[in-house]
């Protein structure tokens, strides 16, 4: 078991996101004045977060510190570990560094989005030592679901810290080799100071599967089904996955149409920087797929999760431009739900059985592998780095506690295995580990163009709006002679339809109109706010009697 070198200074390792939640990955690792992040991600909004396209980390703490700020360090390229990037470039601009793949994606993103400043984006590929202040930051080669994916061993004065990012164990990989053991098992050696370990699959037992193994299903699709145009739904992210569909395609003398922004932009940035192999003439553009009869084309699609924008939903619900799904096609959901998806990806998958479309996903067959340790690899992790600490990151509190009993059964002592939260500090020194107060955390929505304008008002009001609907009352007053002038007019939107209710609405027009004399007619005539404020309490209470509803009432009187 290592021992904390005896040194002065102090290590603080600050997760900003990325725990007891799925996605939003960021950690803030400080060694004295010099700070570093690891990854930079965005999370799925949950389904009570009304209108809201993405969930983001607060980089407060970065912003205060950014004189400090060394760097933030890329793991790969995942949404959910670069998709924060564009937003917090708003605020900071420290360098930025990834392997070639990680930074093709992000450079990509990028120019969708207007920056103060030029982005500096520095390419490392896995093997290189990046020296940030008093800390180097080592890249090590990992397998994912995704090229290029790297570990991190980011070297103290007190000790090397190891953060996993996202990996897998996958002895036959398509490209590129198998992850480092052989250096992770190095540094173990020497001495870890600290594990920072993915939770994703710490609940699955056993190996994830190869992502061979999905190449062999999809042969076996492709032989079975001779007639039929193939739709192949997958994250865009994956290239290997799609260089296996492009690969089978050909050889069954298909050819393939890619659909979806994220799909393109992110197959275009991989055959572009040597990652994807596509036989000549195999691609064709989508809008020339009519050329083609049904059981010569294969289509690749974003929309795995059921979004309701991605290009596999337009499709289910006959609003793509180019494709129109029917029994002549079968769909293939290469992909596992992310938690919290479930509702989306069945909606999805129900639309299409409607439509007589056959759908084929991993329950039936094993057309998808997921990128994510399972609980065997994580104690592989365990054994090889040998840490003096354990944290269980990325993932939801069932993860990182399952997480941690994989940690006791390798061993590790219980009060030498810490269960973070966000903006919670942990600090290392000569004297131990502890945990030491907290900084300014949370998430930050992002709503169209606007970035943290919609809070948890804004969003009580949606709801409220949702469940219950809504009642503007309009009326024109003359406080100086204290005279109803004209009006109320009451105006109904997702509370009740007016002309199956009109009783209720002449009543209650009748109760505002007596409201509205009364309170003119009383020594407040002249507050504004006293008027609005009755008529709402009053007509609050008449329609909570008559409706068991409590609908949002907005009043506006106008004073002549």
């Amino acid at each position: 078991m290592p021992k904390v070198k005896k040194d002065k200074g102090k290590i603080r390792i600050i997760p900003l996101g990325g725990l007891h939640e799925v996605g939003k990955n960021i950690t803030v690792i400080e060694y004295e004045n010099d700070m570093i992040a690891v990854d930079c991600g965005v999370a799925f909004p949950d389904e009570d977060m009304l209108g809201v396209d993405l969930v983001i980390p607060d980089i407060t703490y970065l912003e205060q510190n950014q004189d400090r700020l060394r760097g933030i360090f890329l793991t790969h390229g995942h949404e959910d570990h670069i998709g924060a990037l564009p937003y917090a470039l708003r605020t900071v601009n420290p360098p930025i560094y990834g392997t070639k793949l990680t930074l093709g994606i992000l450079k990509n993103k990028l120019q969708e989005h207007s920056l103060p400043w030029a982005p500096d984006l520095r390419t490392v590929s896995a093997g290189t030592t990046v020296r940030a202040g008093a800390l180097n930051v080592e890249f090590i080669r990992v397998n994912h679901s995704i090229a290029d994916a790297c570990c991190l061993a980011i070297h103290t004065p007190l000790g090397t810290l190891i953060h996993t990012g996202d990996f897998k164990l996958d002895i036959t990989p398509i490209e590129g080799e198998m992850m480092n053991i052989a250096r992770l098992g190095e540094l173990g050696k020497k001495g870890v100071l600290m594990l920072m370990c993915e939770s994703t699959n710490a609940e699955r037992p056993g190996f994830t599967p190869s992502e061979k193994k999905v190449g062999a299903s999809l042969e076996y699709i492709f032989t079975k089904n001779p007639d039929k145009r193939i739709v192949i739904s997958t994250f865009s992210s994956n290239v290997h996955r799609v260089q296996q569909i492009i690969d089978v395609s050909a050889r069954h003398g298909r050819k393939v149409a890619i659909t979806g922004r994220s799909m393109l932009n992110i197959v275009g940035a991989a055959v572009e920087l040597g990652y994807m192999k596509v036989p000549e003439g195999a691609l064709v553009d989508i809008g020339d797929i009519k050329r083609y009869r049904p059981n010569q084309l294969t289509l690749v699609t974003t929309g795995s999760q059921g979004e309701p924008m991605s290009a596999l939903y337009r499709m289910a619900y006959s609003d793509h431009q180019q494709v129109t799904l029917g029994r002549n096609d079968l769909v293939v959901l290469s992909s596992h739900a992310i938690p919290g998806n479930e509702k989306l990806v069945g909606r999805v998958i129900n639309e299409l059985a409607r439509n007589g479309v056959e759908v084929l996903h991993d329950a039936a067959l094993e057309v998808h592998a997921s990128g994510h340790a399972c609980s065997e690899e994580l104690k592989l992790m365990m054994a090889l780095t040998k840490p003096r600490y354990f944290m269980p990151i990325h993932g939801e509190c069932r993860h990182m506690s399952a997480n941690r009993e994989l940690g006791l059964e390798m061993g590790i002592a219980d009060r030498d295995i810490f269960l973070s939260e966000i903006g919670r500090v942990l600090e290392i020194d000569g004297k131990g580990a502890r945990f030491a107060g907290t900084v300014p955390a949370g998430q930050v929505l992002v709503d169209g163009y606007g970035v943290g304008d919609v809070g948890n008002i804004v969003l009580r009001d949606r709801k409220h709006l949702s469940q219950d609907g809504l009642i503007v009352v309009v009326a024109t007053v003359d406080e100086d002679s204290s005279l109803l002038l004209s009006g109320p007019d009451i105006v109904s939107r997702g509370f009740v339809y007016v002309r199956e209710n009109e009783a209720l609405m002449e009543e209650a027009r009748k109760l505002v109109t007596r409201s509205l004399e009364k309170c003119l007619g009383g020594r407040q005539a002249h507050d504004h706010v006293y008027l609005k404020n009755t008529v709402r309490d009053e007509l609050s209470k008449f329609l909570y009697a008559r409706t068991g509803r409590k609908p949002m009432i907005l009043p506006v009187i106008m004073n002549i």
